[in-house]
């Protein structure tokens, strides 16, 4: 049996991702941690076509309509009574059109994702902090057969992870975690090991890239494929602990060595 970990970067390897034991879900077309507010982890057909139109943005925290700002601009951030601001800061998602001036002394970029505008919109959910933070997703592989599914990043990519954490102030503020959003096995490969193996890979990947904790939020009374992370009690098998006790949306947590 030969085992084989991919990251999810590119049109290729988004063609791994498996499907979900529930049909009515698709890892492929869902936005639940990434919009708290309308997203969903339902199969949605028209996400898979090449004609799929743009990616739902990131979601922002809504706020009041500004008296003082034109109805046709963009002044969500406009204050008639703060001082004129600086150039804005160099923005690594930012489009081509928008990057800084070209320094002789810099060290070169990283290289930017190969997810273009047209790619799909899970993909591109996936691929925005590619250049800066690297993968979003890993998808292990059994005999080149697809079998399990893992979501993570940095809690700034999952605005429904960091709702579910205002619910608890006592959670430590620093150093902020990393998140692991998704985990799923396929039905046929259920109960040999491959959901842990995938988890502690991540938590090696993580823990590289400067992390000092990782959690997750399971849903610990939904049904097993009515959710998209396992029991709490698979966590704690693999070394989680419970940062936040609740008996239907627990918080569990890791300290990366």
């Amino acid at each position: 049996m030969a085992i084989r970990i991919v990251d999810i970067t590119d049109d290729d390897t988004f063609g791994l991702v498996p499907p979900c034991a529930n049909a009515g879900f698709d890892h492929r077309t869902c936005d639940y941690w990434e919009n708290a507010d309308r997203g969903s982890k339902a199969a949605r057909a028209a996400w898979l076509t090449a004609s799929a139109g743009s990616a739902p943005a990131a979601q922002r925290p809504s706020r009041p309509a500004n008296p003082f700002g034109d109805d046709d601009a963009d002044d969500e951030d406009f204050n008639p009574f703060a001082p004129r601001r600086a150039a804005p800061a160099f923005n690594p998602f930012a489009a081509d059109d928008d990057a800084p001036a070209f320094n002789p002394f810099a060290p070169a970029p990283k290289a930017r994702p190969v997810v273009g505008q047209d790619g799909l919109p899970k993909l591109r959910l996936l691929a925005r902090g590619t250049a800066v933070f690297g993968s979003y997703a890993k998808v292990l592989l059994v005999d080149e057969e697809p079998v399990a599914y893992c979501q993570f990043g940095p809690l700034s990519a999952y605005p429904r992870a960091q709702r579910t954490r205002e619910l608890y102030p006592k959670l430590p503020d620093a150093p902020l975690p990393a998140v692991i959003t998704c985990l799923a096995t396929t039905a046929a490969a259920r109960s040999q090991g491959h959901a842990r193996h995938l988890v502690e890979v991540v938590c090696a990947d993580l823990a590289a890239r400067g992390f000092a904790a990782v959690e997750t939020y399971p849903e610990a009374t939904a049904a097993p494929d009515q959710t998209p992370s396992p029991h709490p009690a698979f966590w704690s098998a693999l070394g989680f602990t419970i940062a936040a006790a609740d008996e239907r949306f627990p918080v569990l947590r890791k300290e990366l060595a």
